[in-house]
């Protein structure tokens, strides 16, 4: 299949962008996974980093993988501030833009013929450095994948096939000079331009199991899960978001959360209404670790009641945090 081919199938199952590399190993990336890990800096994360013997090998997954088809599919839509009492997630957890695009790479796969694998934010593979190599984007100094088109609001996947297609050329693009994202980041997650230091991030200590350092406690703002400030700032992406200003809320997406609701709720339940969501051993606790911060940061007088009954809790890491949050509600209402 030629390049061409490729656009065009790809655009009529709506994909935003698409390339092709031969499936081969990504030695780069895995040595550059041994490094970071001895430094430190994914602190306890797992996902493509815990295996890169495999998640760095899409030429083992199966016998004769051939082509590496990588997609992105954009999920940017606007969204304002969260009102009082309400918590503010990732703009990509909004809706599950990732399910989307398995069916469309599952549908694409089919339309190749022969054997295939679909991974999308899966632990088995890379899929970033799959995309950069396919000249889908390139890497930003925030470390995110940029498209040409749609800015770095893309969720990434790829199909690996024993189809042979024609390969696209890498993006001869960089950030150049610009460091908007390394100033923006409010803990210097980003200091080391091009490599994030997790222990640092405030995305992943919305997801770490744990205490979140309190050092970092009030820079959540907000914030329940995930972290958008180094996109927000990215220059690559102001065009997106003037090109979709009149994109709609898909059904059911949820750009904001209600935080009393998320400590008064059964734990069981919650867990289950956010499963698109990665939490530490599916344990509702960390959700709501993540409600009293935001409380702390954001809530008034009347929201103490929801906050209270987690000082006298059993658990000593949300006692803590529900402490700390009183304590910022009480020194706001002076």
């Amino acid at each position: 299949m030629t390049r061409g081919e490729l656009e065009r199938l790809a655009d009529g199952l709506g994909l935003d962008v698409v390339g092709a590399a031969p499936a081969g190993p990504y030695e780069a990336t895995e040595r550059h996974i041994a490094e970071r890990r001895a430094r430190g800096l994914f602190a306890d994360m797992k996902f493509t980093m815990a295996q890169p013997e495999v998640s760095c090998h899409p030429e083992r997954l199966f016998p004769g993988a051939r082509t590496v088809v990588s997609a992105a599919l954009c999920y940017y839509v606007p969204g304002g501030e969260p009102a009082p009492g309400r918590g503010r997630l990732a703009r990509y957890t909004w809706s599950d833009r990732y399910a989307e695009l398995r069916e469309r790479l599952d549908e694409l796969g089919g339309r190749l013929g022969g054997e295939y694998r679909v991974l999308v934010d899966a632990n088995q593979h890379v899929d970033r450095e799959a995309a950069a190599r396919a000249g889908v984007g390139f890497y930003g100094k925030n470390t995110l994948l940029i498209t040409r088109t749609q800015g770095s609001w893309v969720v990434l996947g790829a199909l690996v096939t024993e189809a042979e297609v024609e390969a696209t050329a890498p993006l001869e693009l960089d950030c150049g000079s610009c460091r908007l994202c390394i100033d923006a980041c409010p803990t210097g997650a980003l200091d080391e331009a091009g490599t994030l230091d997790s222990t640092r991030c405030l995305s992943y200590w919305t997801q770490a199991p744990g205490s979140i350092p309190e050092e970092y406690r009030a820079e959540l703002g907000a914030q329940v899960y995930g972290c958008d400030i180094c996109q927000d700032v990215c220059p690559w992406n102001r065009g997106v978001e003037k090109r979709r200003a009149s994109e709609e809320l898909p059904a059911g997406a949820e750009p904001t959360v209600d935080l009393v609701e998320w400590l008064r709720a059964d734990g069981a339940e919650l867990v289950r209404r956010y499963d698109r969501l990665y939490v530490p051993k599916n344990d509702p606790r960390y959700l709501r670790r993540n409600a009293l911060v935001a409380l702390g940061n954001t809530g008034g007088p009347e929201h103490r009641g929801a906050v209270a009954p987690y000082a006298d809790d059993p658990d000593p890491m949300l006692r803590e945090h529900a402490a700390w949050a009183l304590a910022r509600i009480e020194e706001r209402a002076g």
